[in-house]
């Protein structure tokens, strides 16, 4: 399985970076993953909802053009499908099953995603109603990605 995680803006923290380095080099045997960054807009201190819109809208751009065509596409979102990691884990079980070999999960900015990001997903996916800064949220899918395939492998790790 190929897994595309696309992300607005850079991680800037090491723990960050430390964490993700880990978890792509205990991925190696079960998924090619690969992380691209768009870079993320400059948001004014005092921002009206226009000018929120506004970023959204770039970032979105950024996005839409790093999506492979054949990809299934999960843009993360708070409205979105909340799942167990066991439900996760069957449910990319069940998606390379039927097919699906590369996978797209999007992060959005620190503003969230734009409509038309979310609309060309083909569901989204919540993993809270709590908000997290973008740039956890990326170790967080990484490891729930890596705690997935060892479930449906029937590894050891996720108990």
């Amino acid at each position: 399985m190929r897994v595309q995680i696309i992300a607005v803006g850079k991680l800037k923290e090491k723990y960050l970076h430390d964490g993700m380095a880990e978890y792509l080099k205990r991925l190696t045997p079960y998924a090619r993953v690969e992380i691209i960054e768009v870079p993320d807009e400059k948001i004014p201190d005092r921002v009206s909802p226009a000018q929120e819109d506004q970023v959204r809208e770039k970032e979105a751009e950024r996005i839409l053009k790093q999506i492979k065509p054949d990809s299934l596409v999960i843009p993360l979102a708070i409205a979105g499908r909340a799942c167990t990691s066991e439900q996760f884990a069957h449910l990319l079980r069940d998606l390379e099953q039927r097919g699906h070999g590369e996978i797209t999960f999007i992060i959005g900015g620190s503003l969230g995603l734009s409509p038309r990001v979310l609309a060309r997903g083909h569901f989204l996916l919540s993993f809270s109603t709590m908000t997290f800064p973008h740039q956890l949220m990326r170790l967080i899918l990484i490891e729930q990605i890596y705690r997935a395939f060892k479930i449906i492998r029937g590894e050891p790790y996720h108990r």
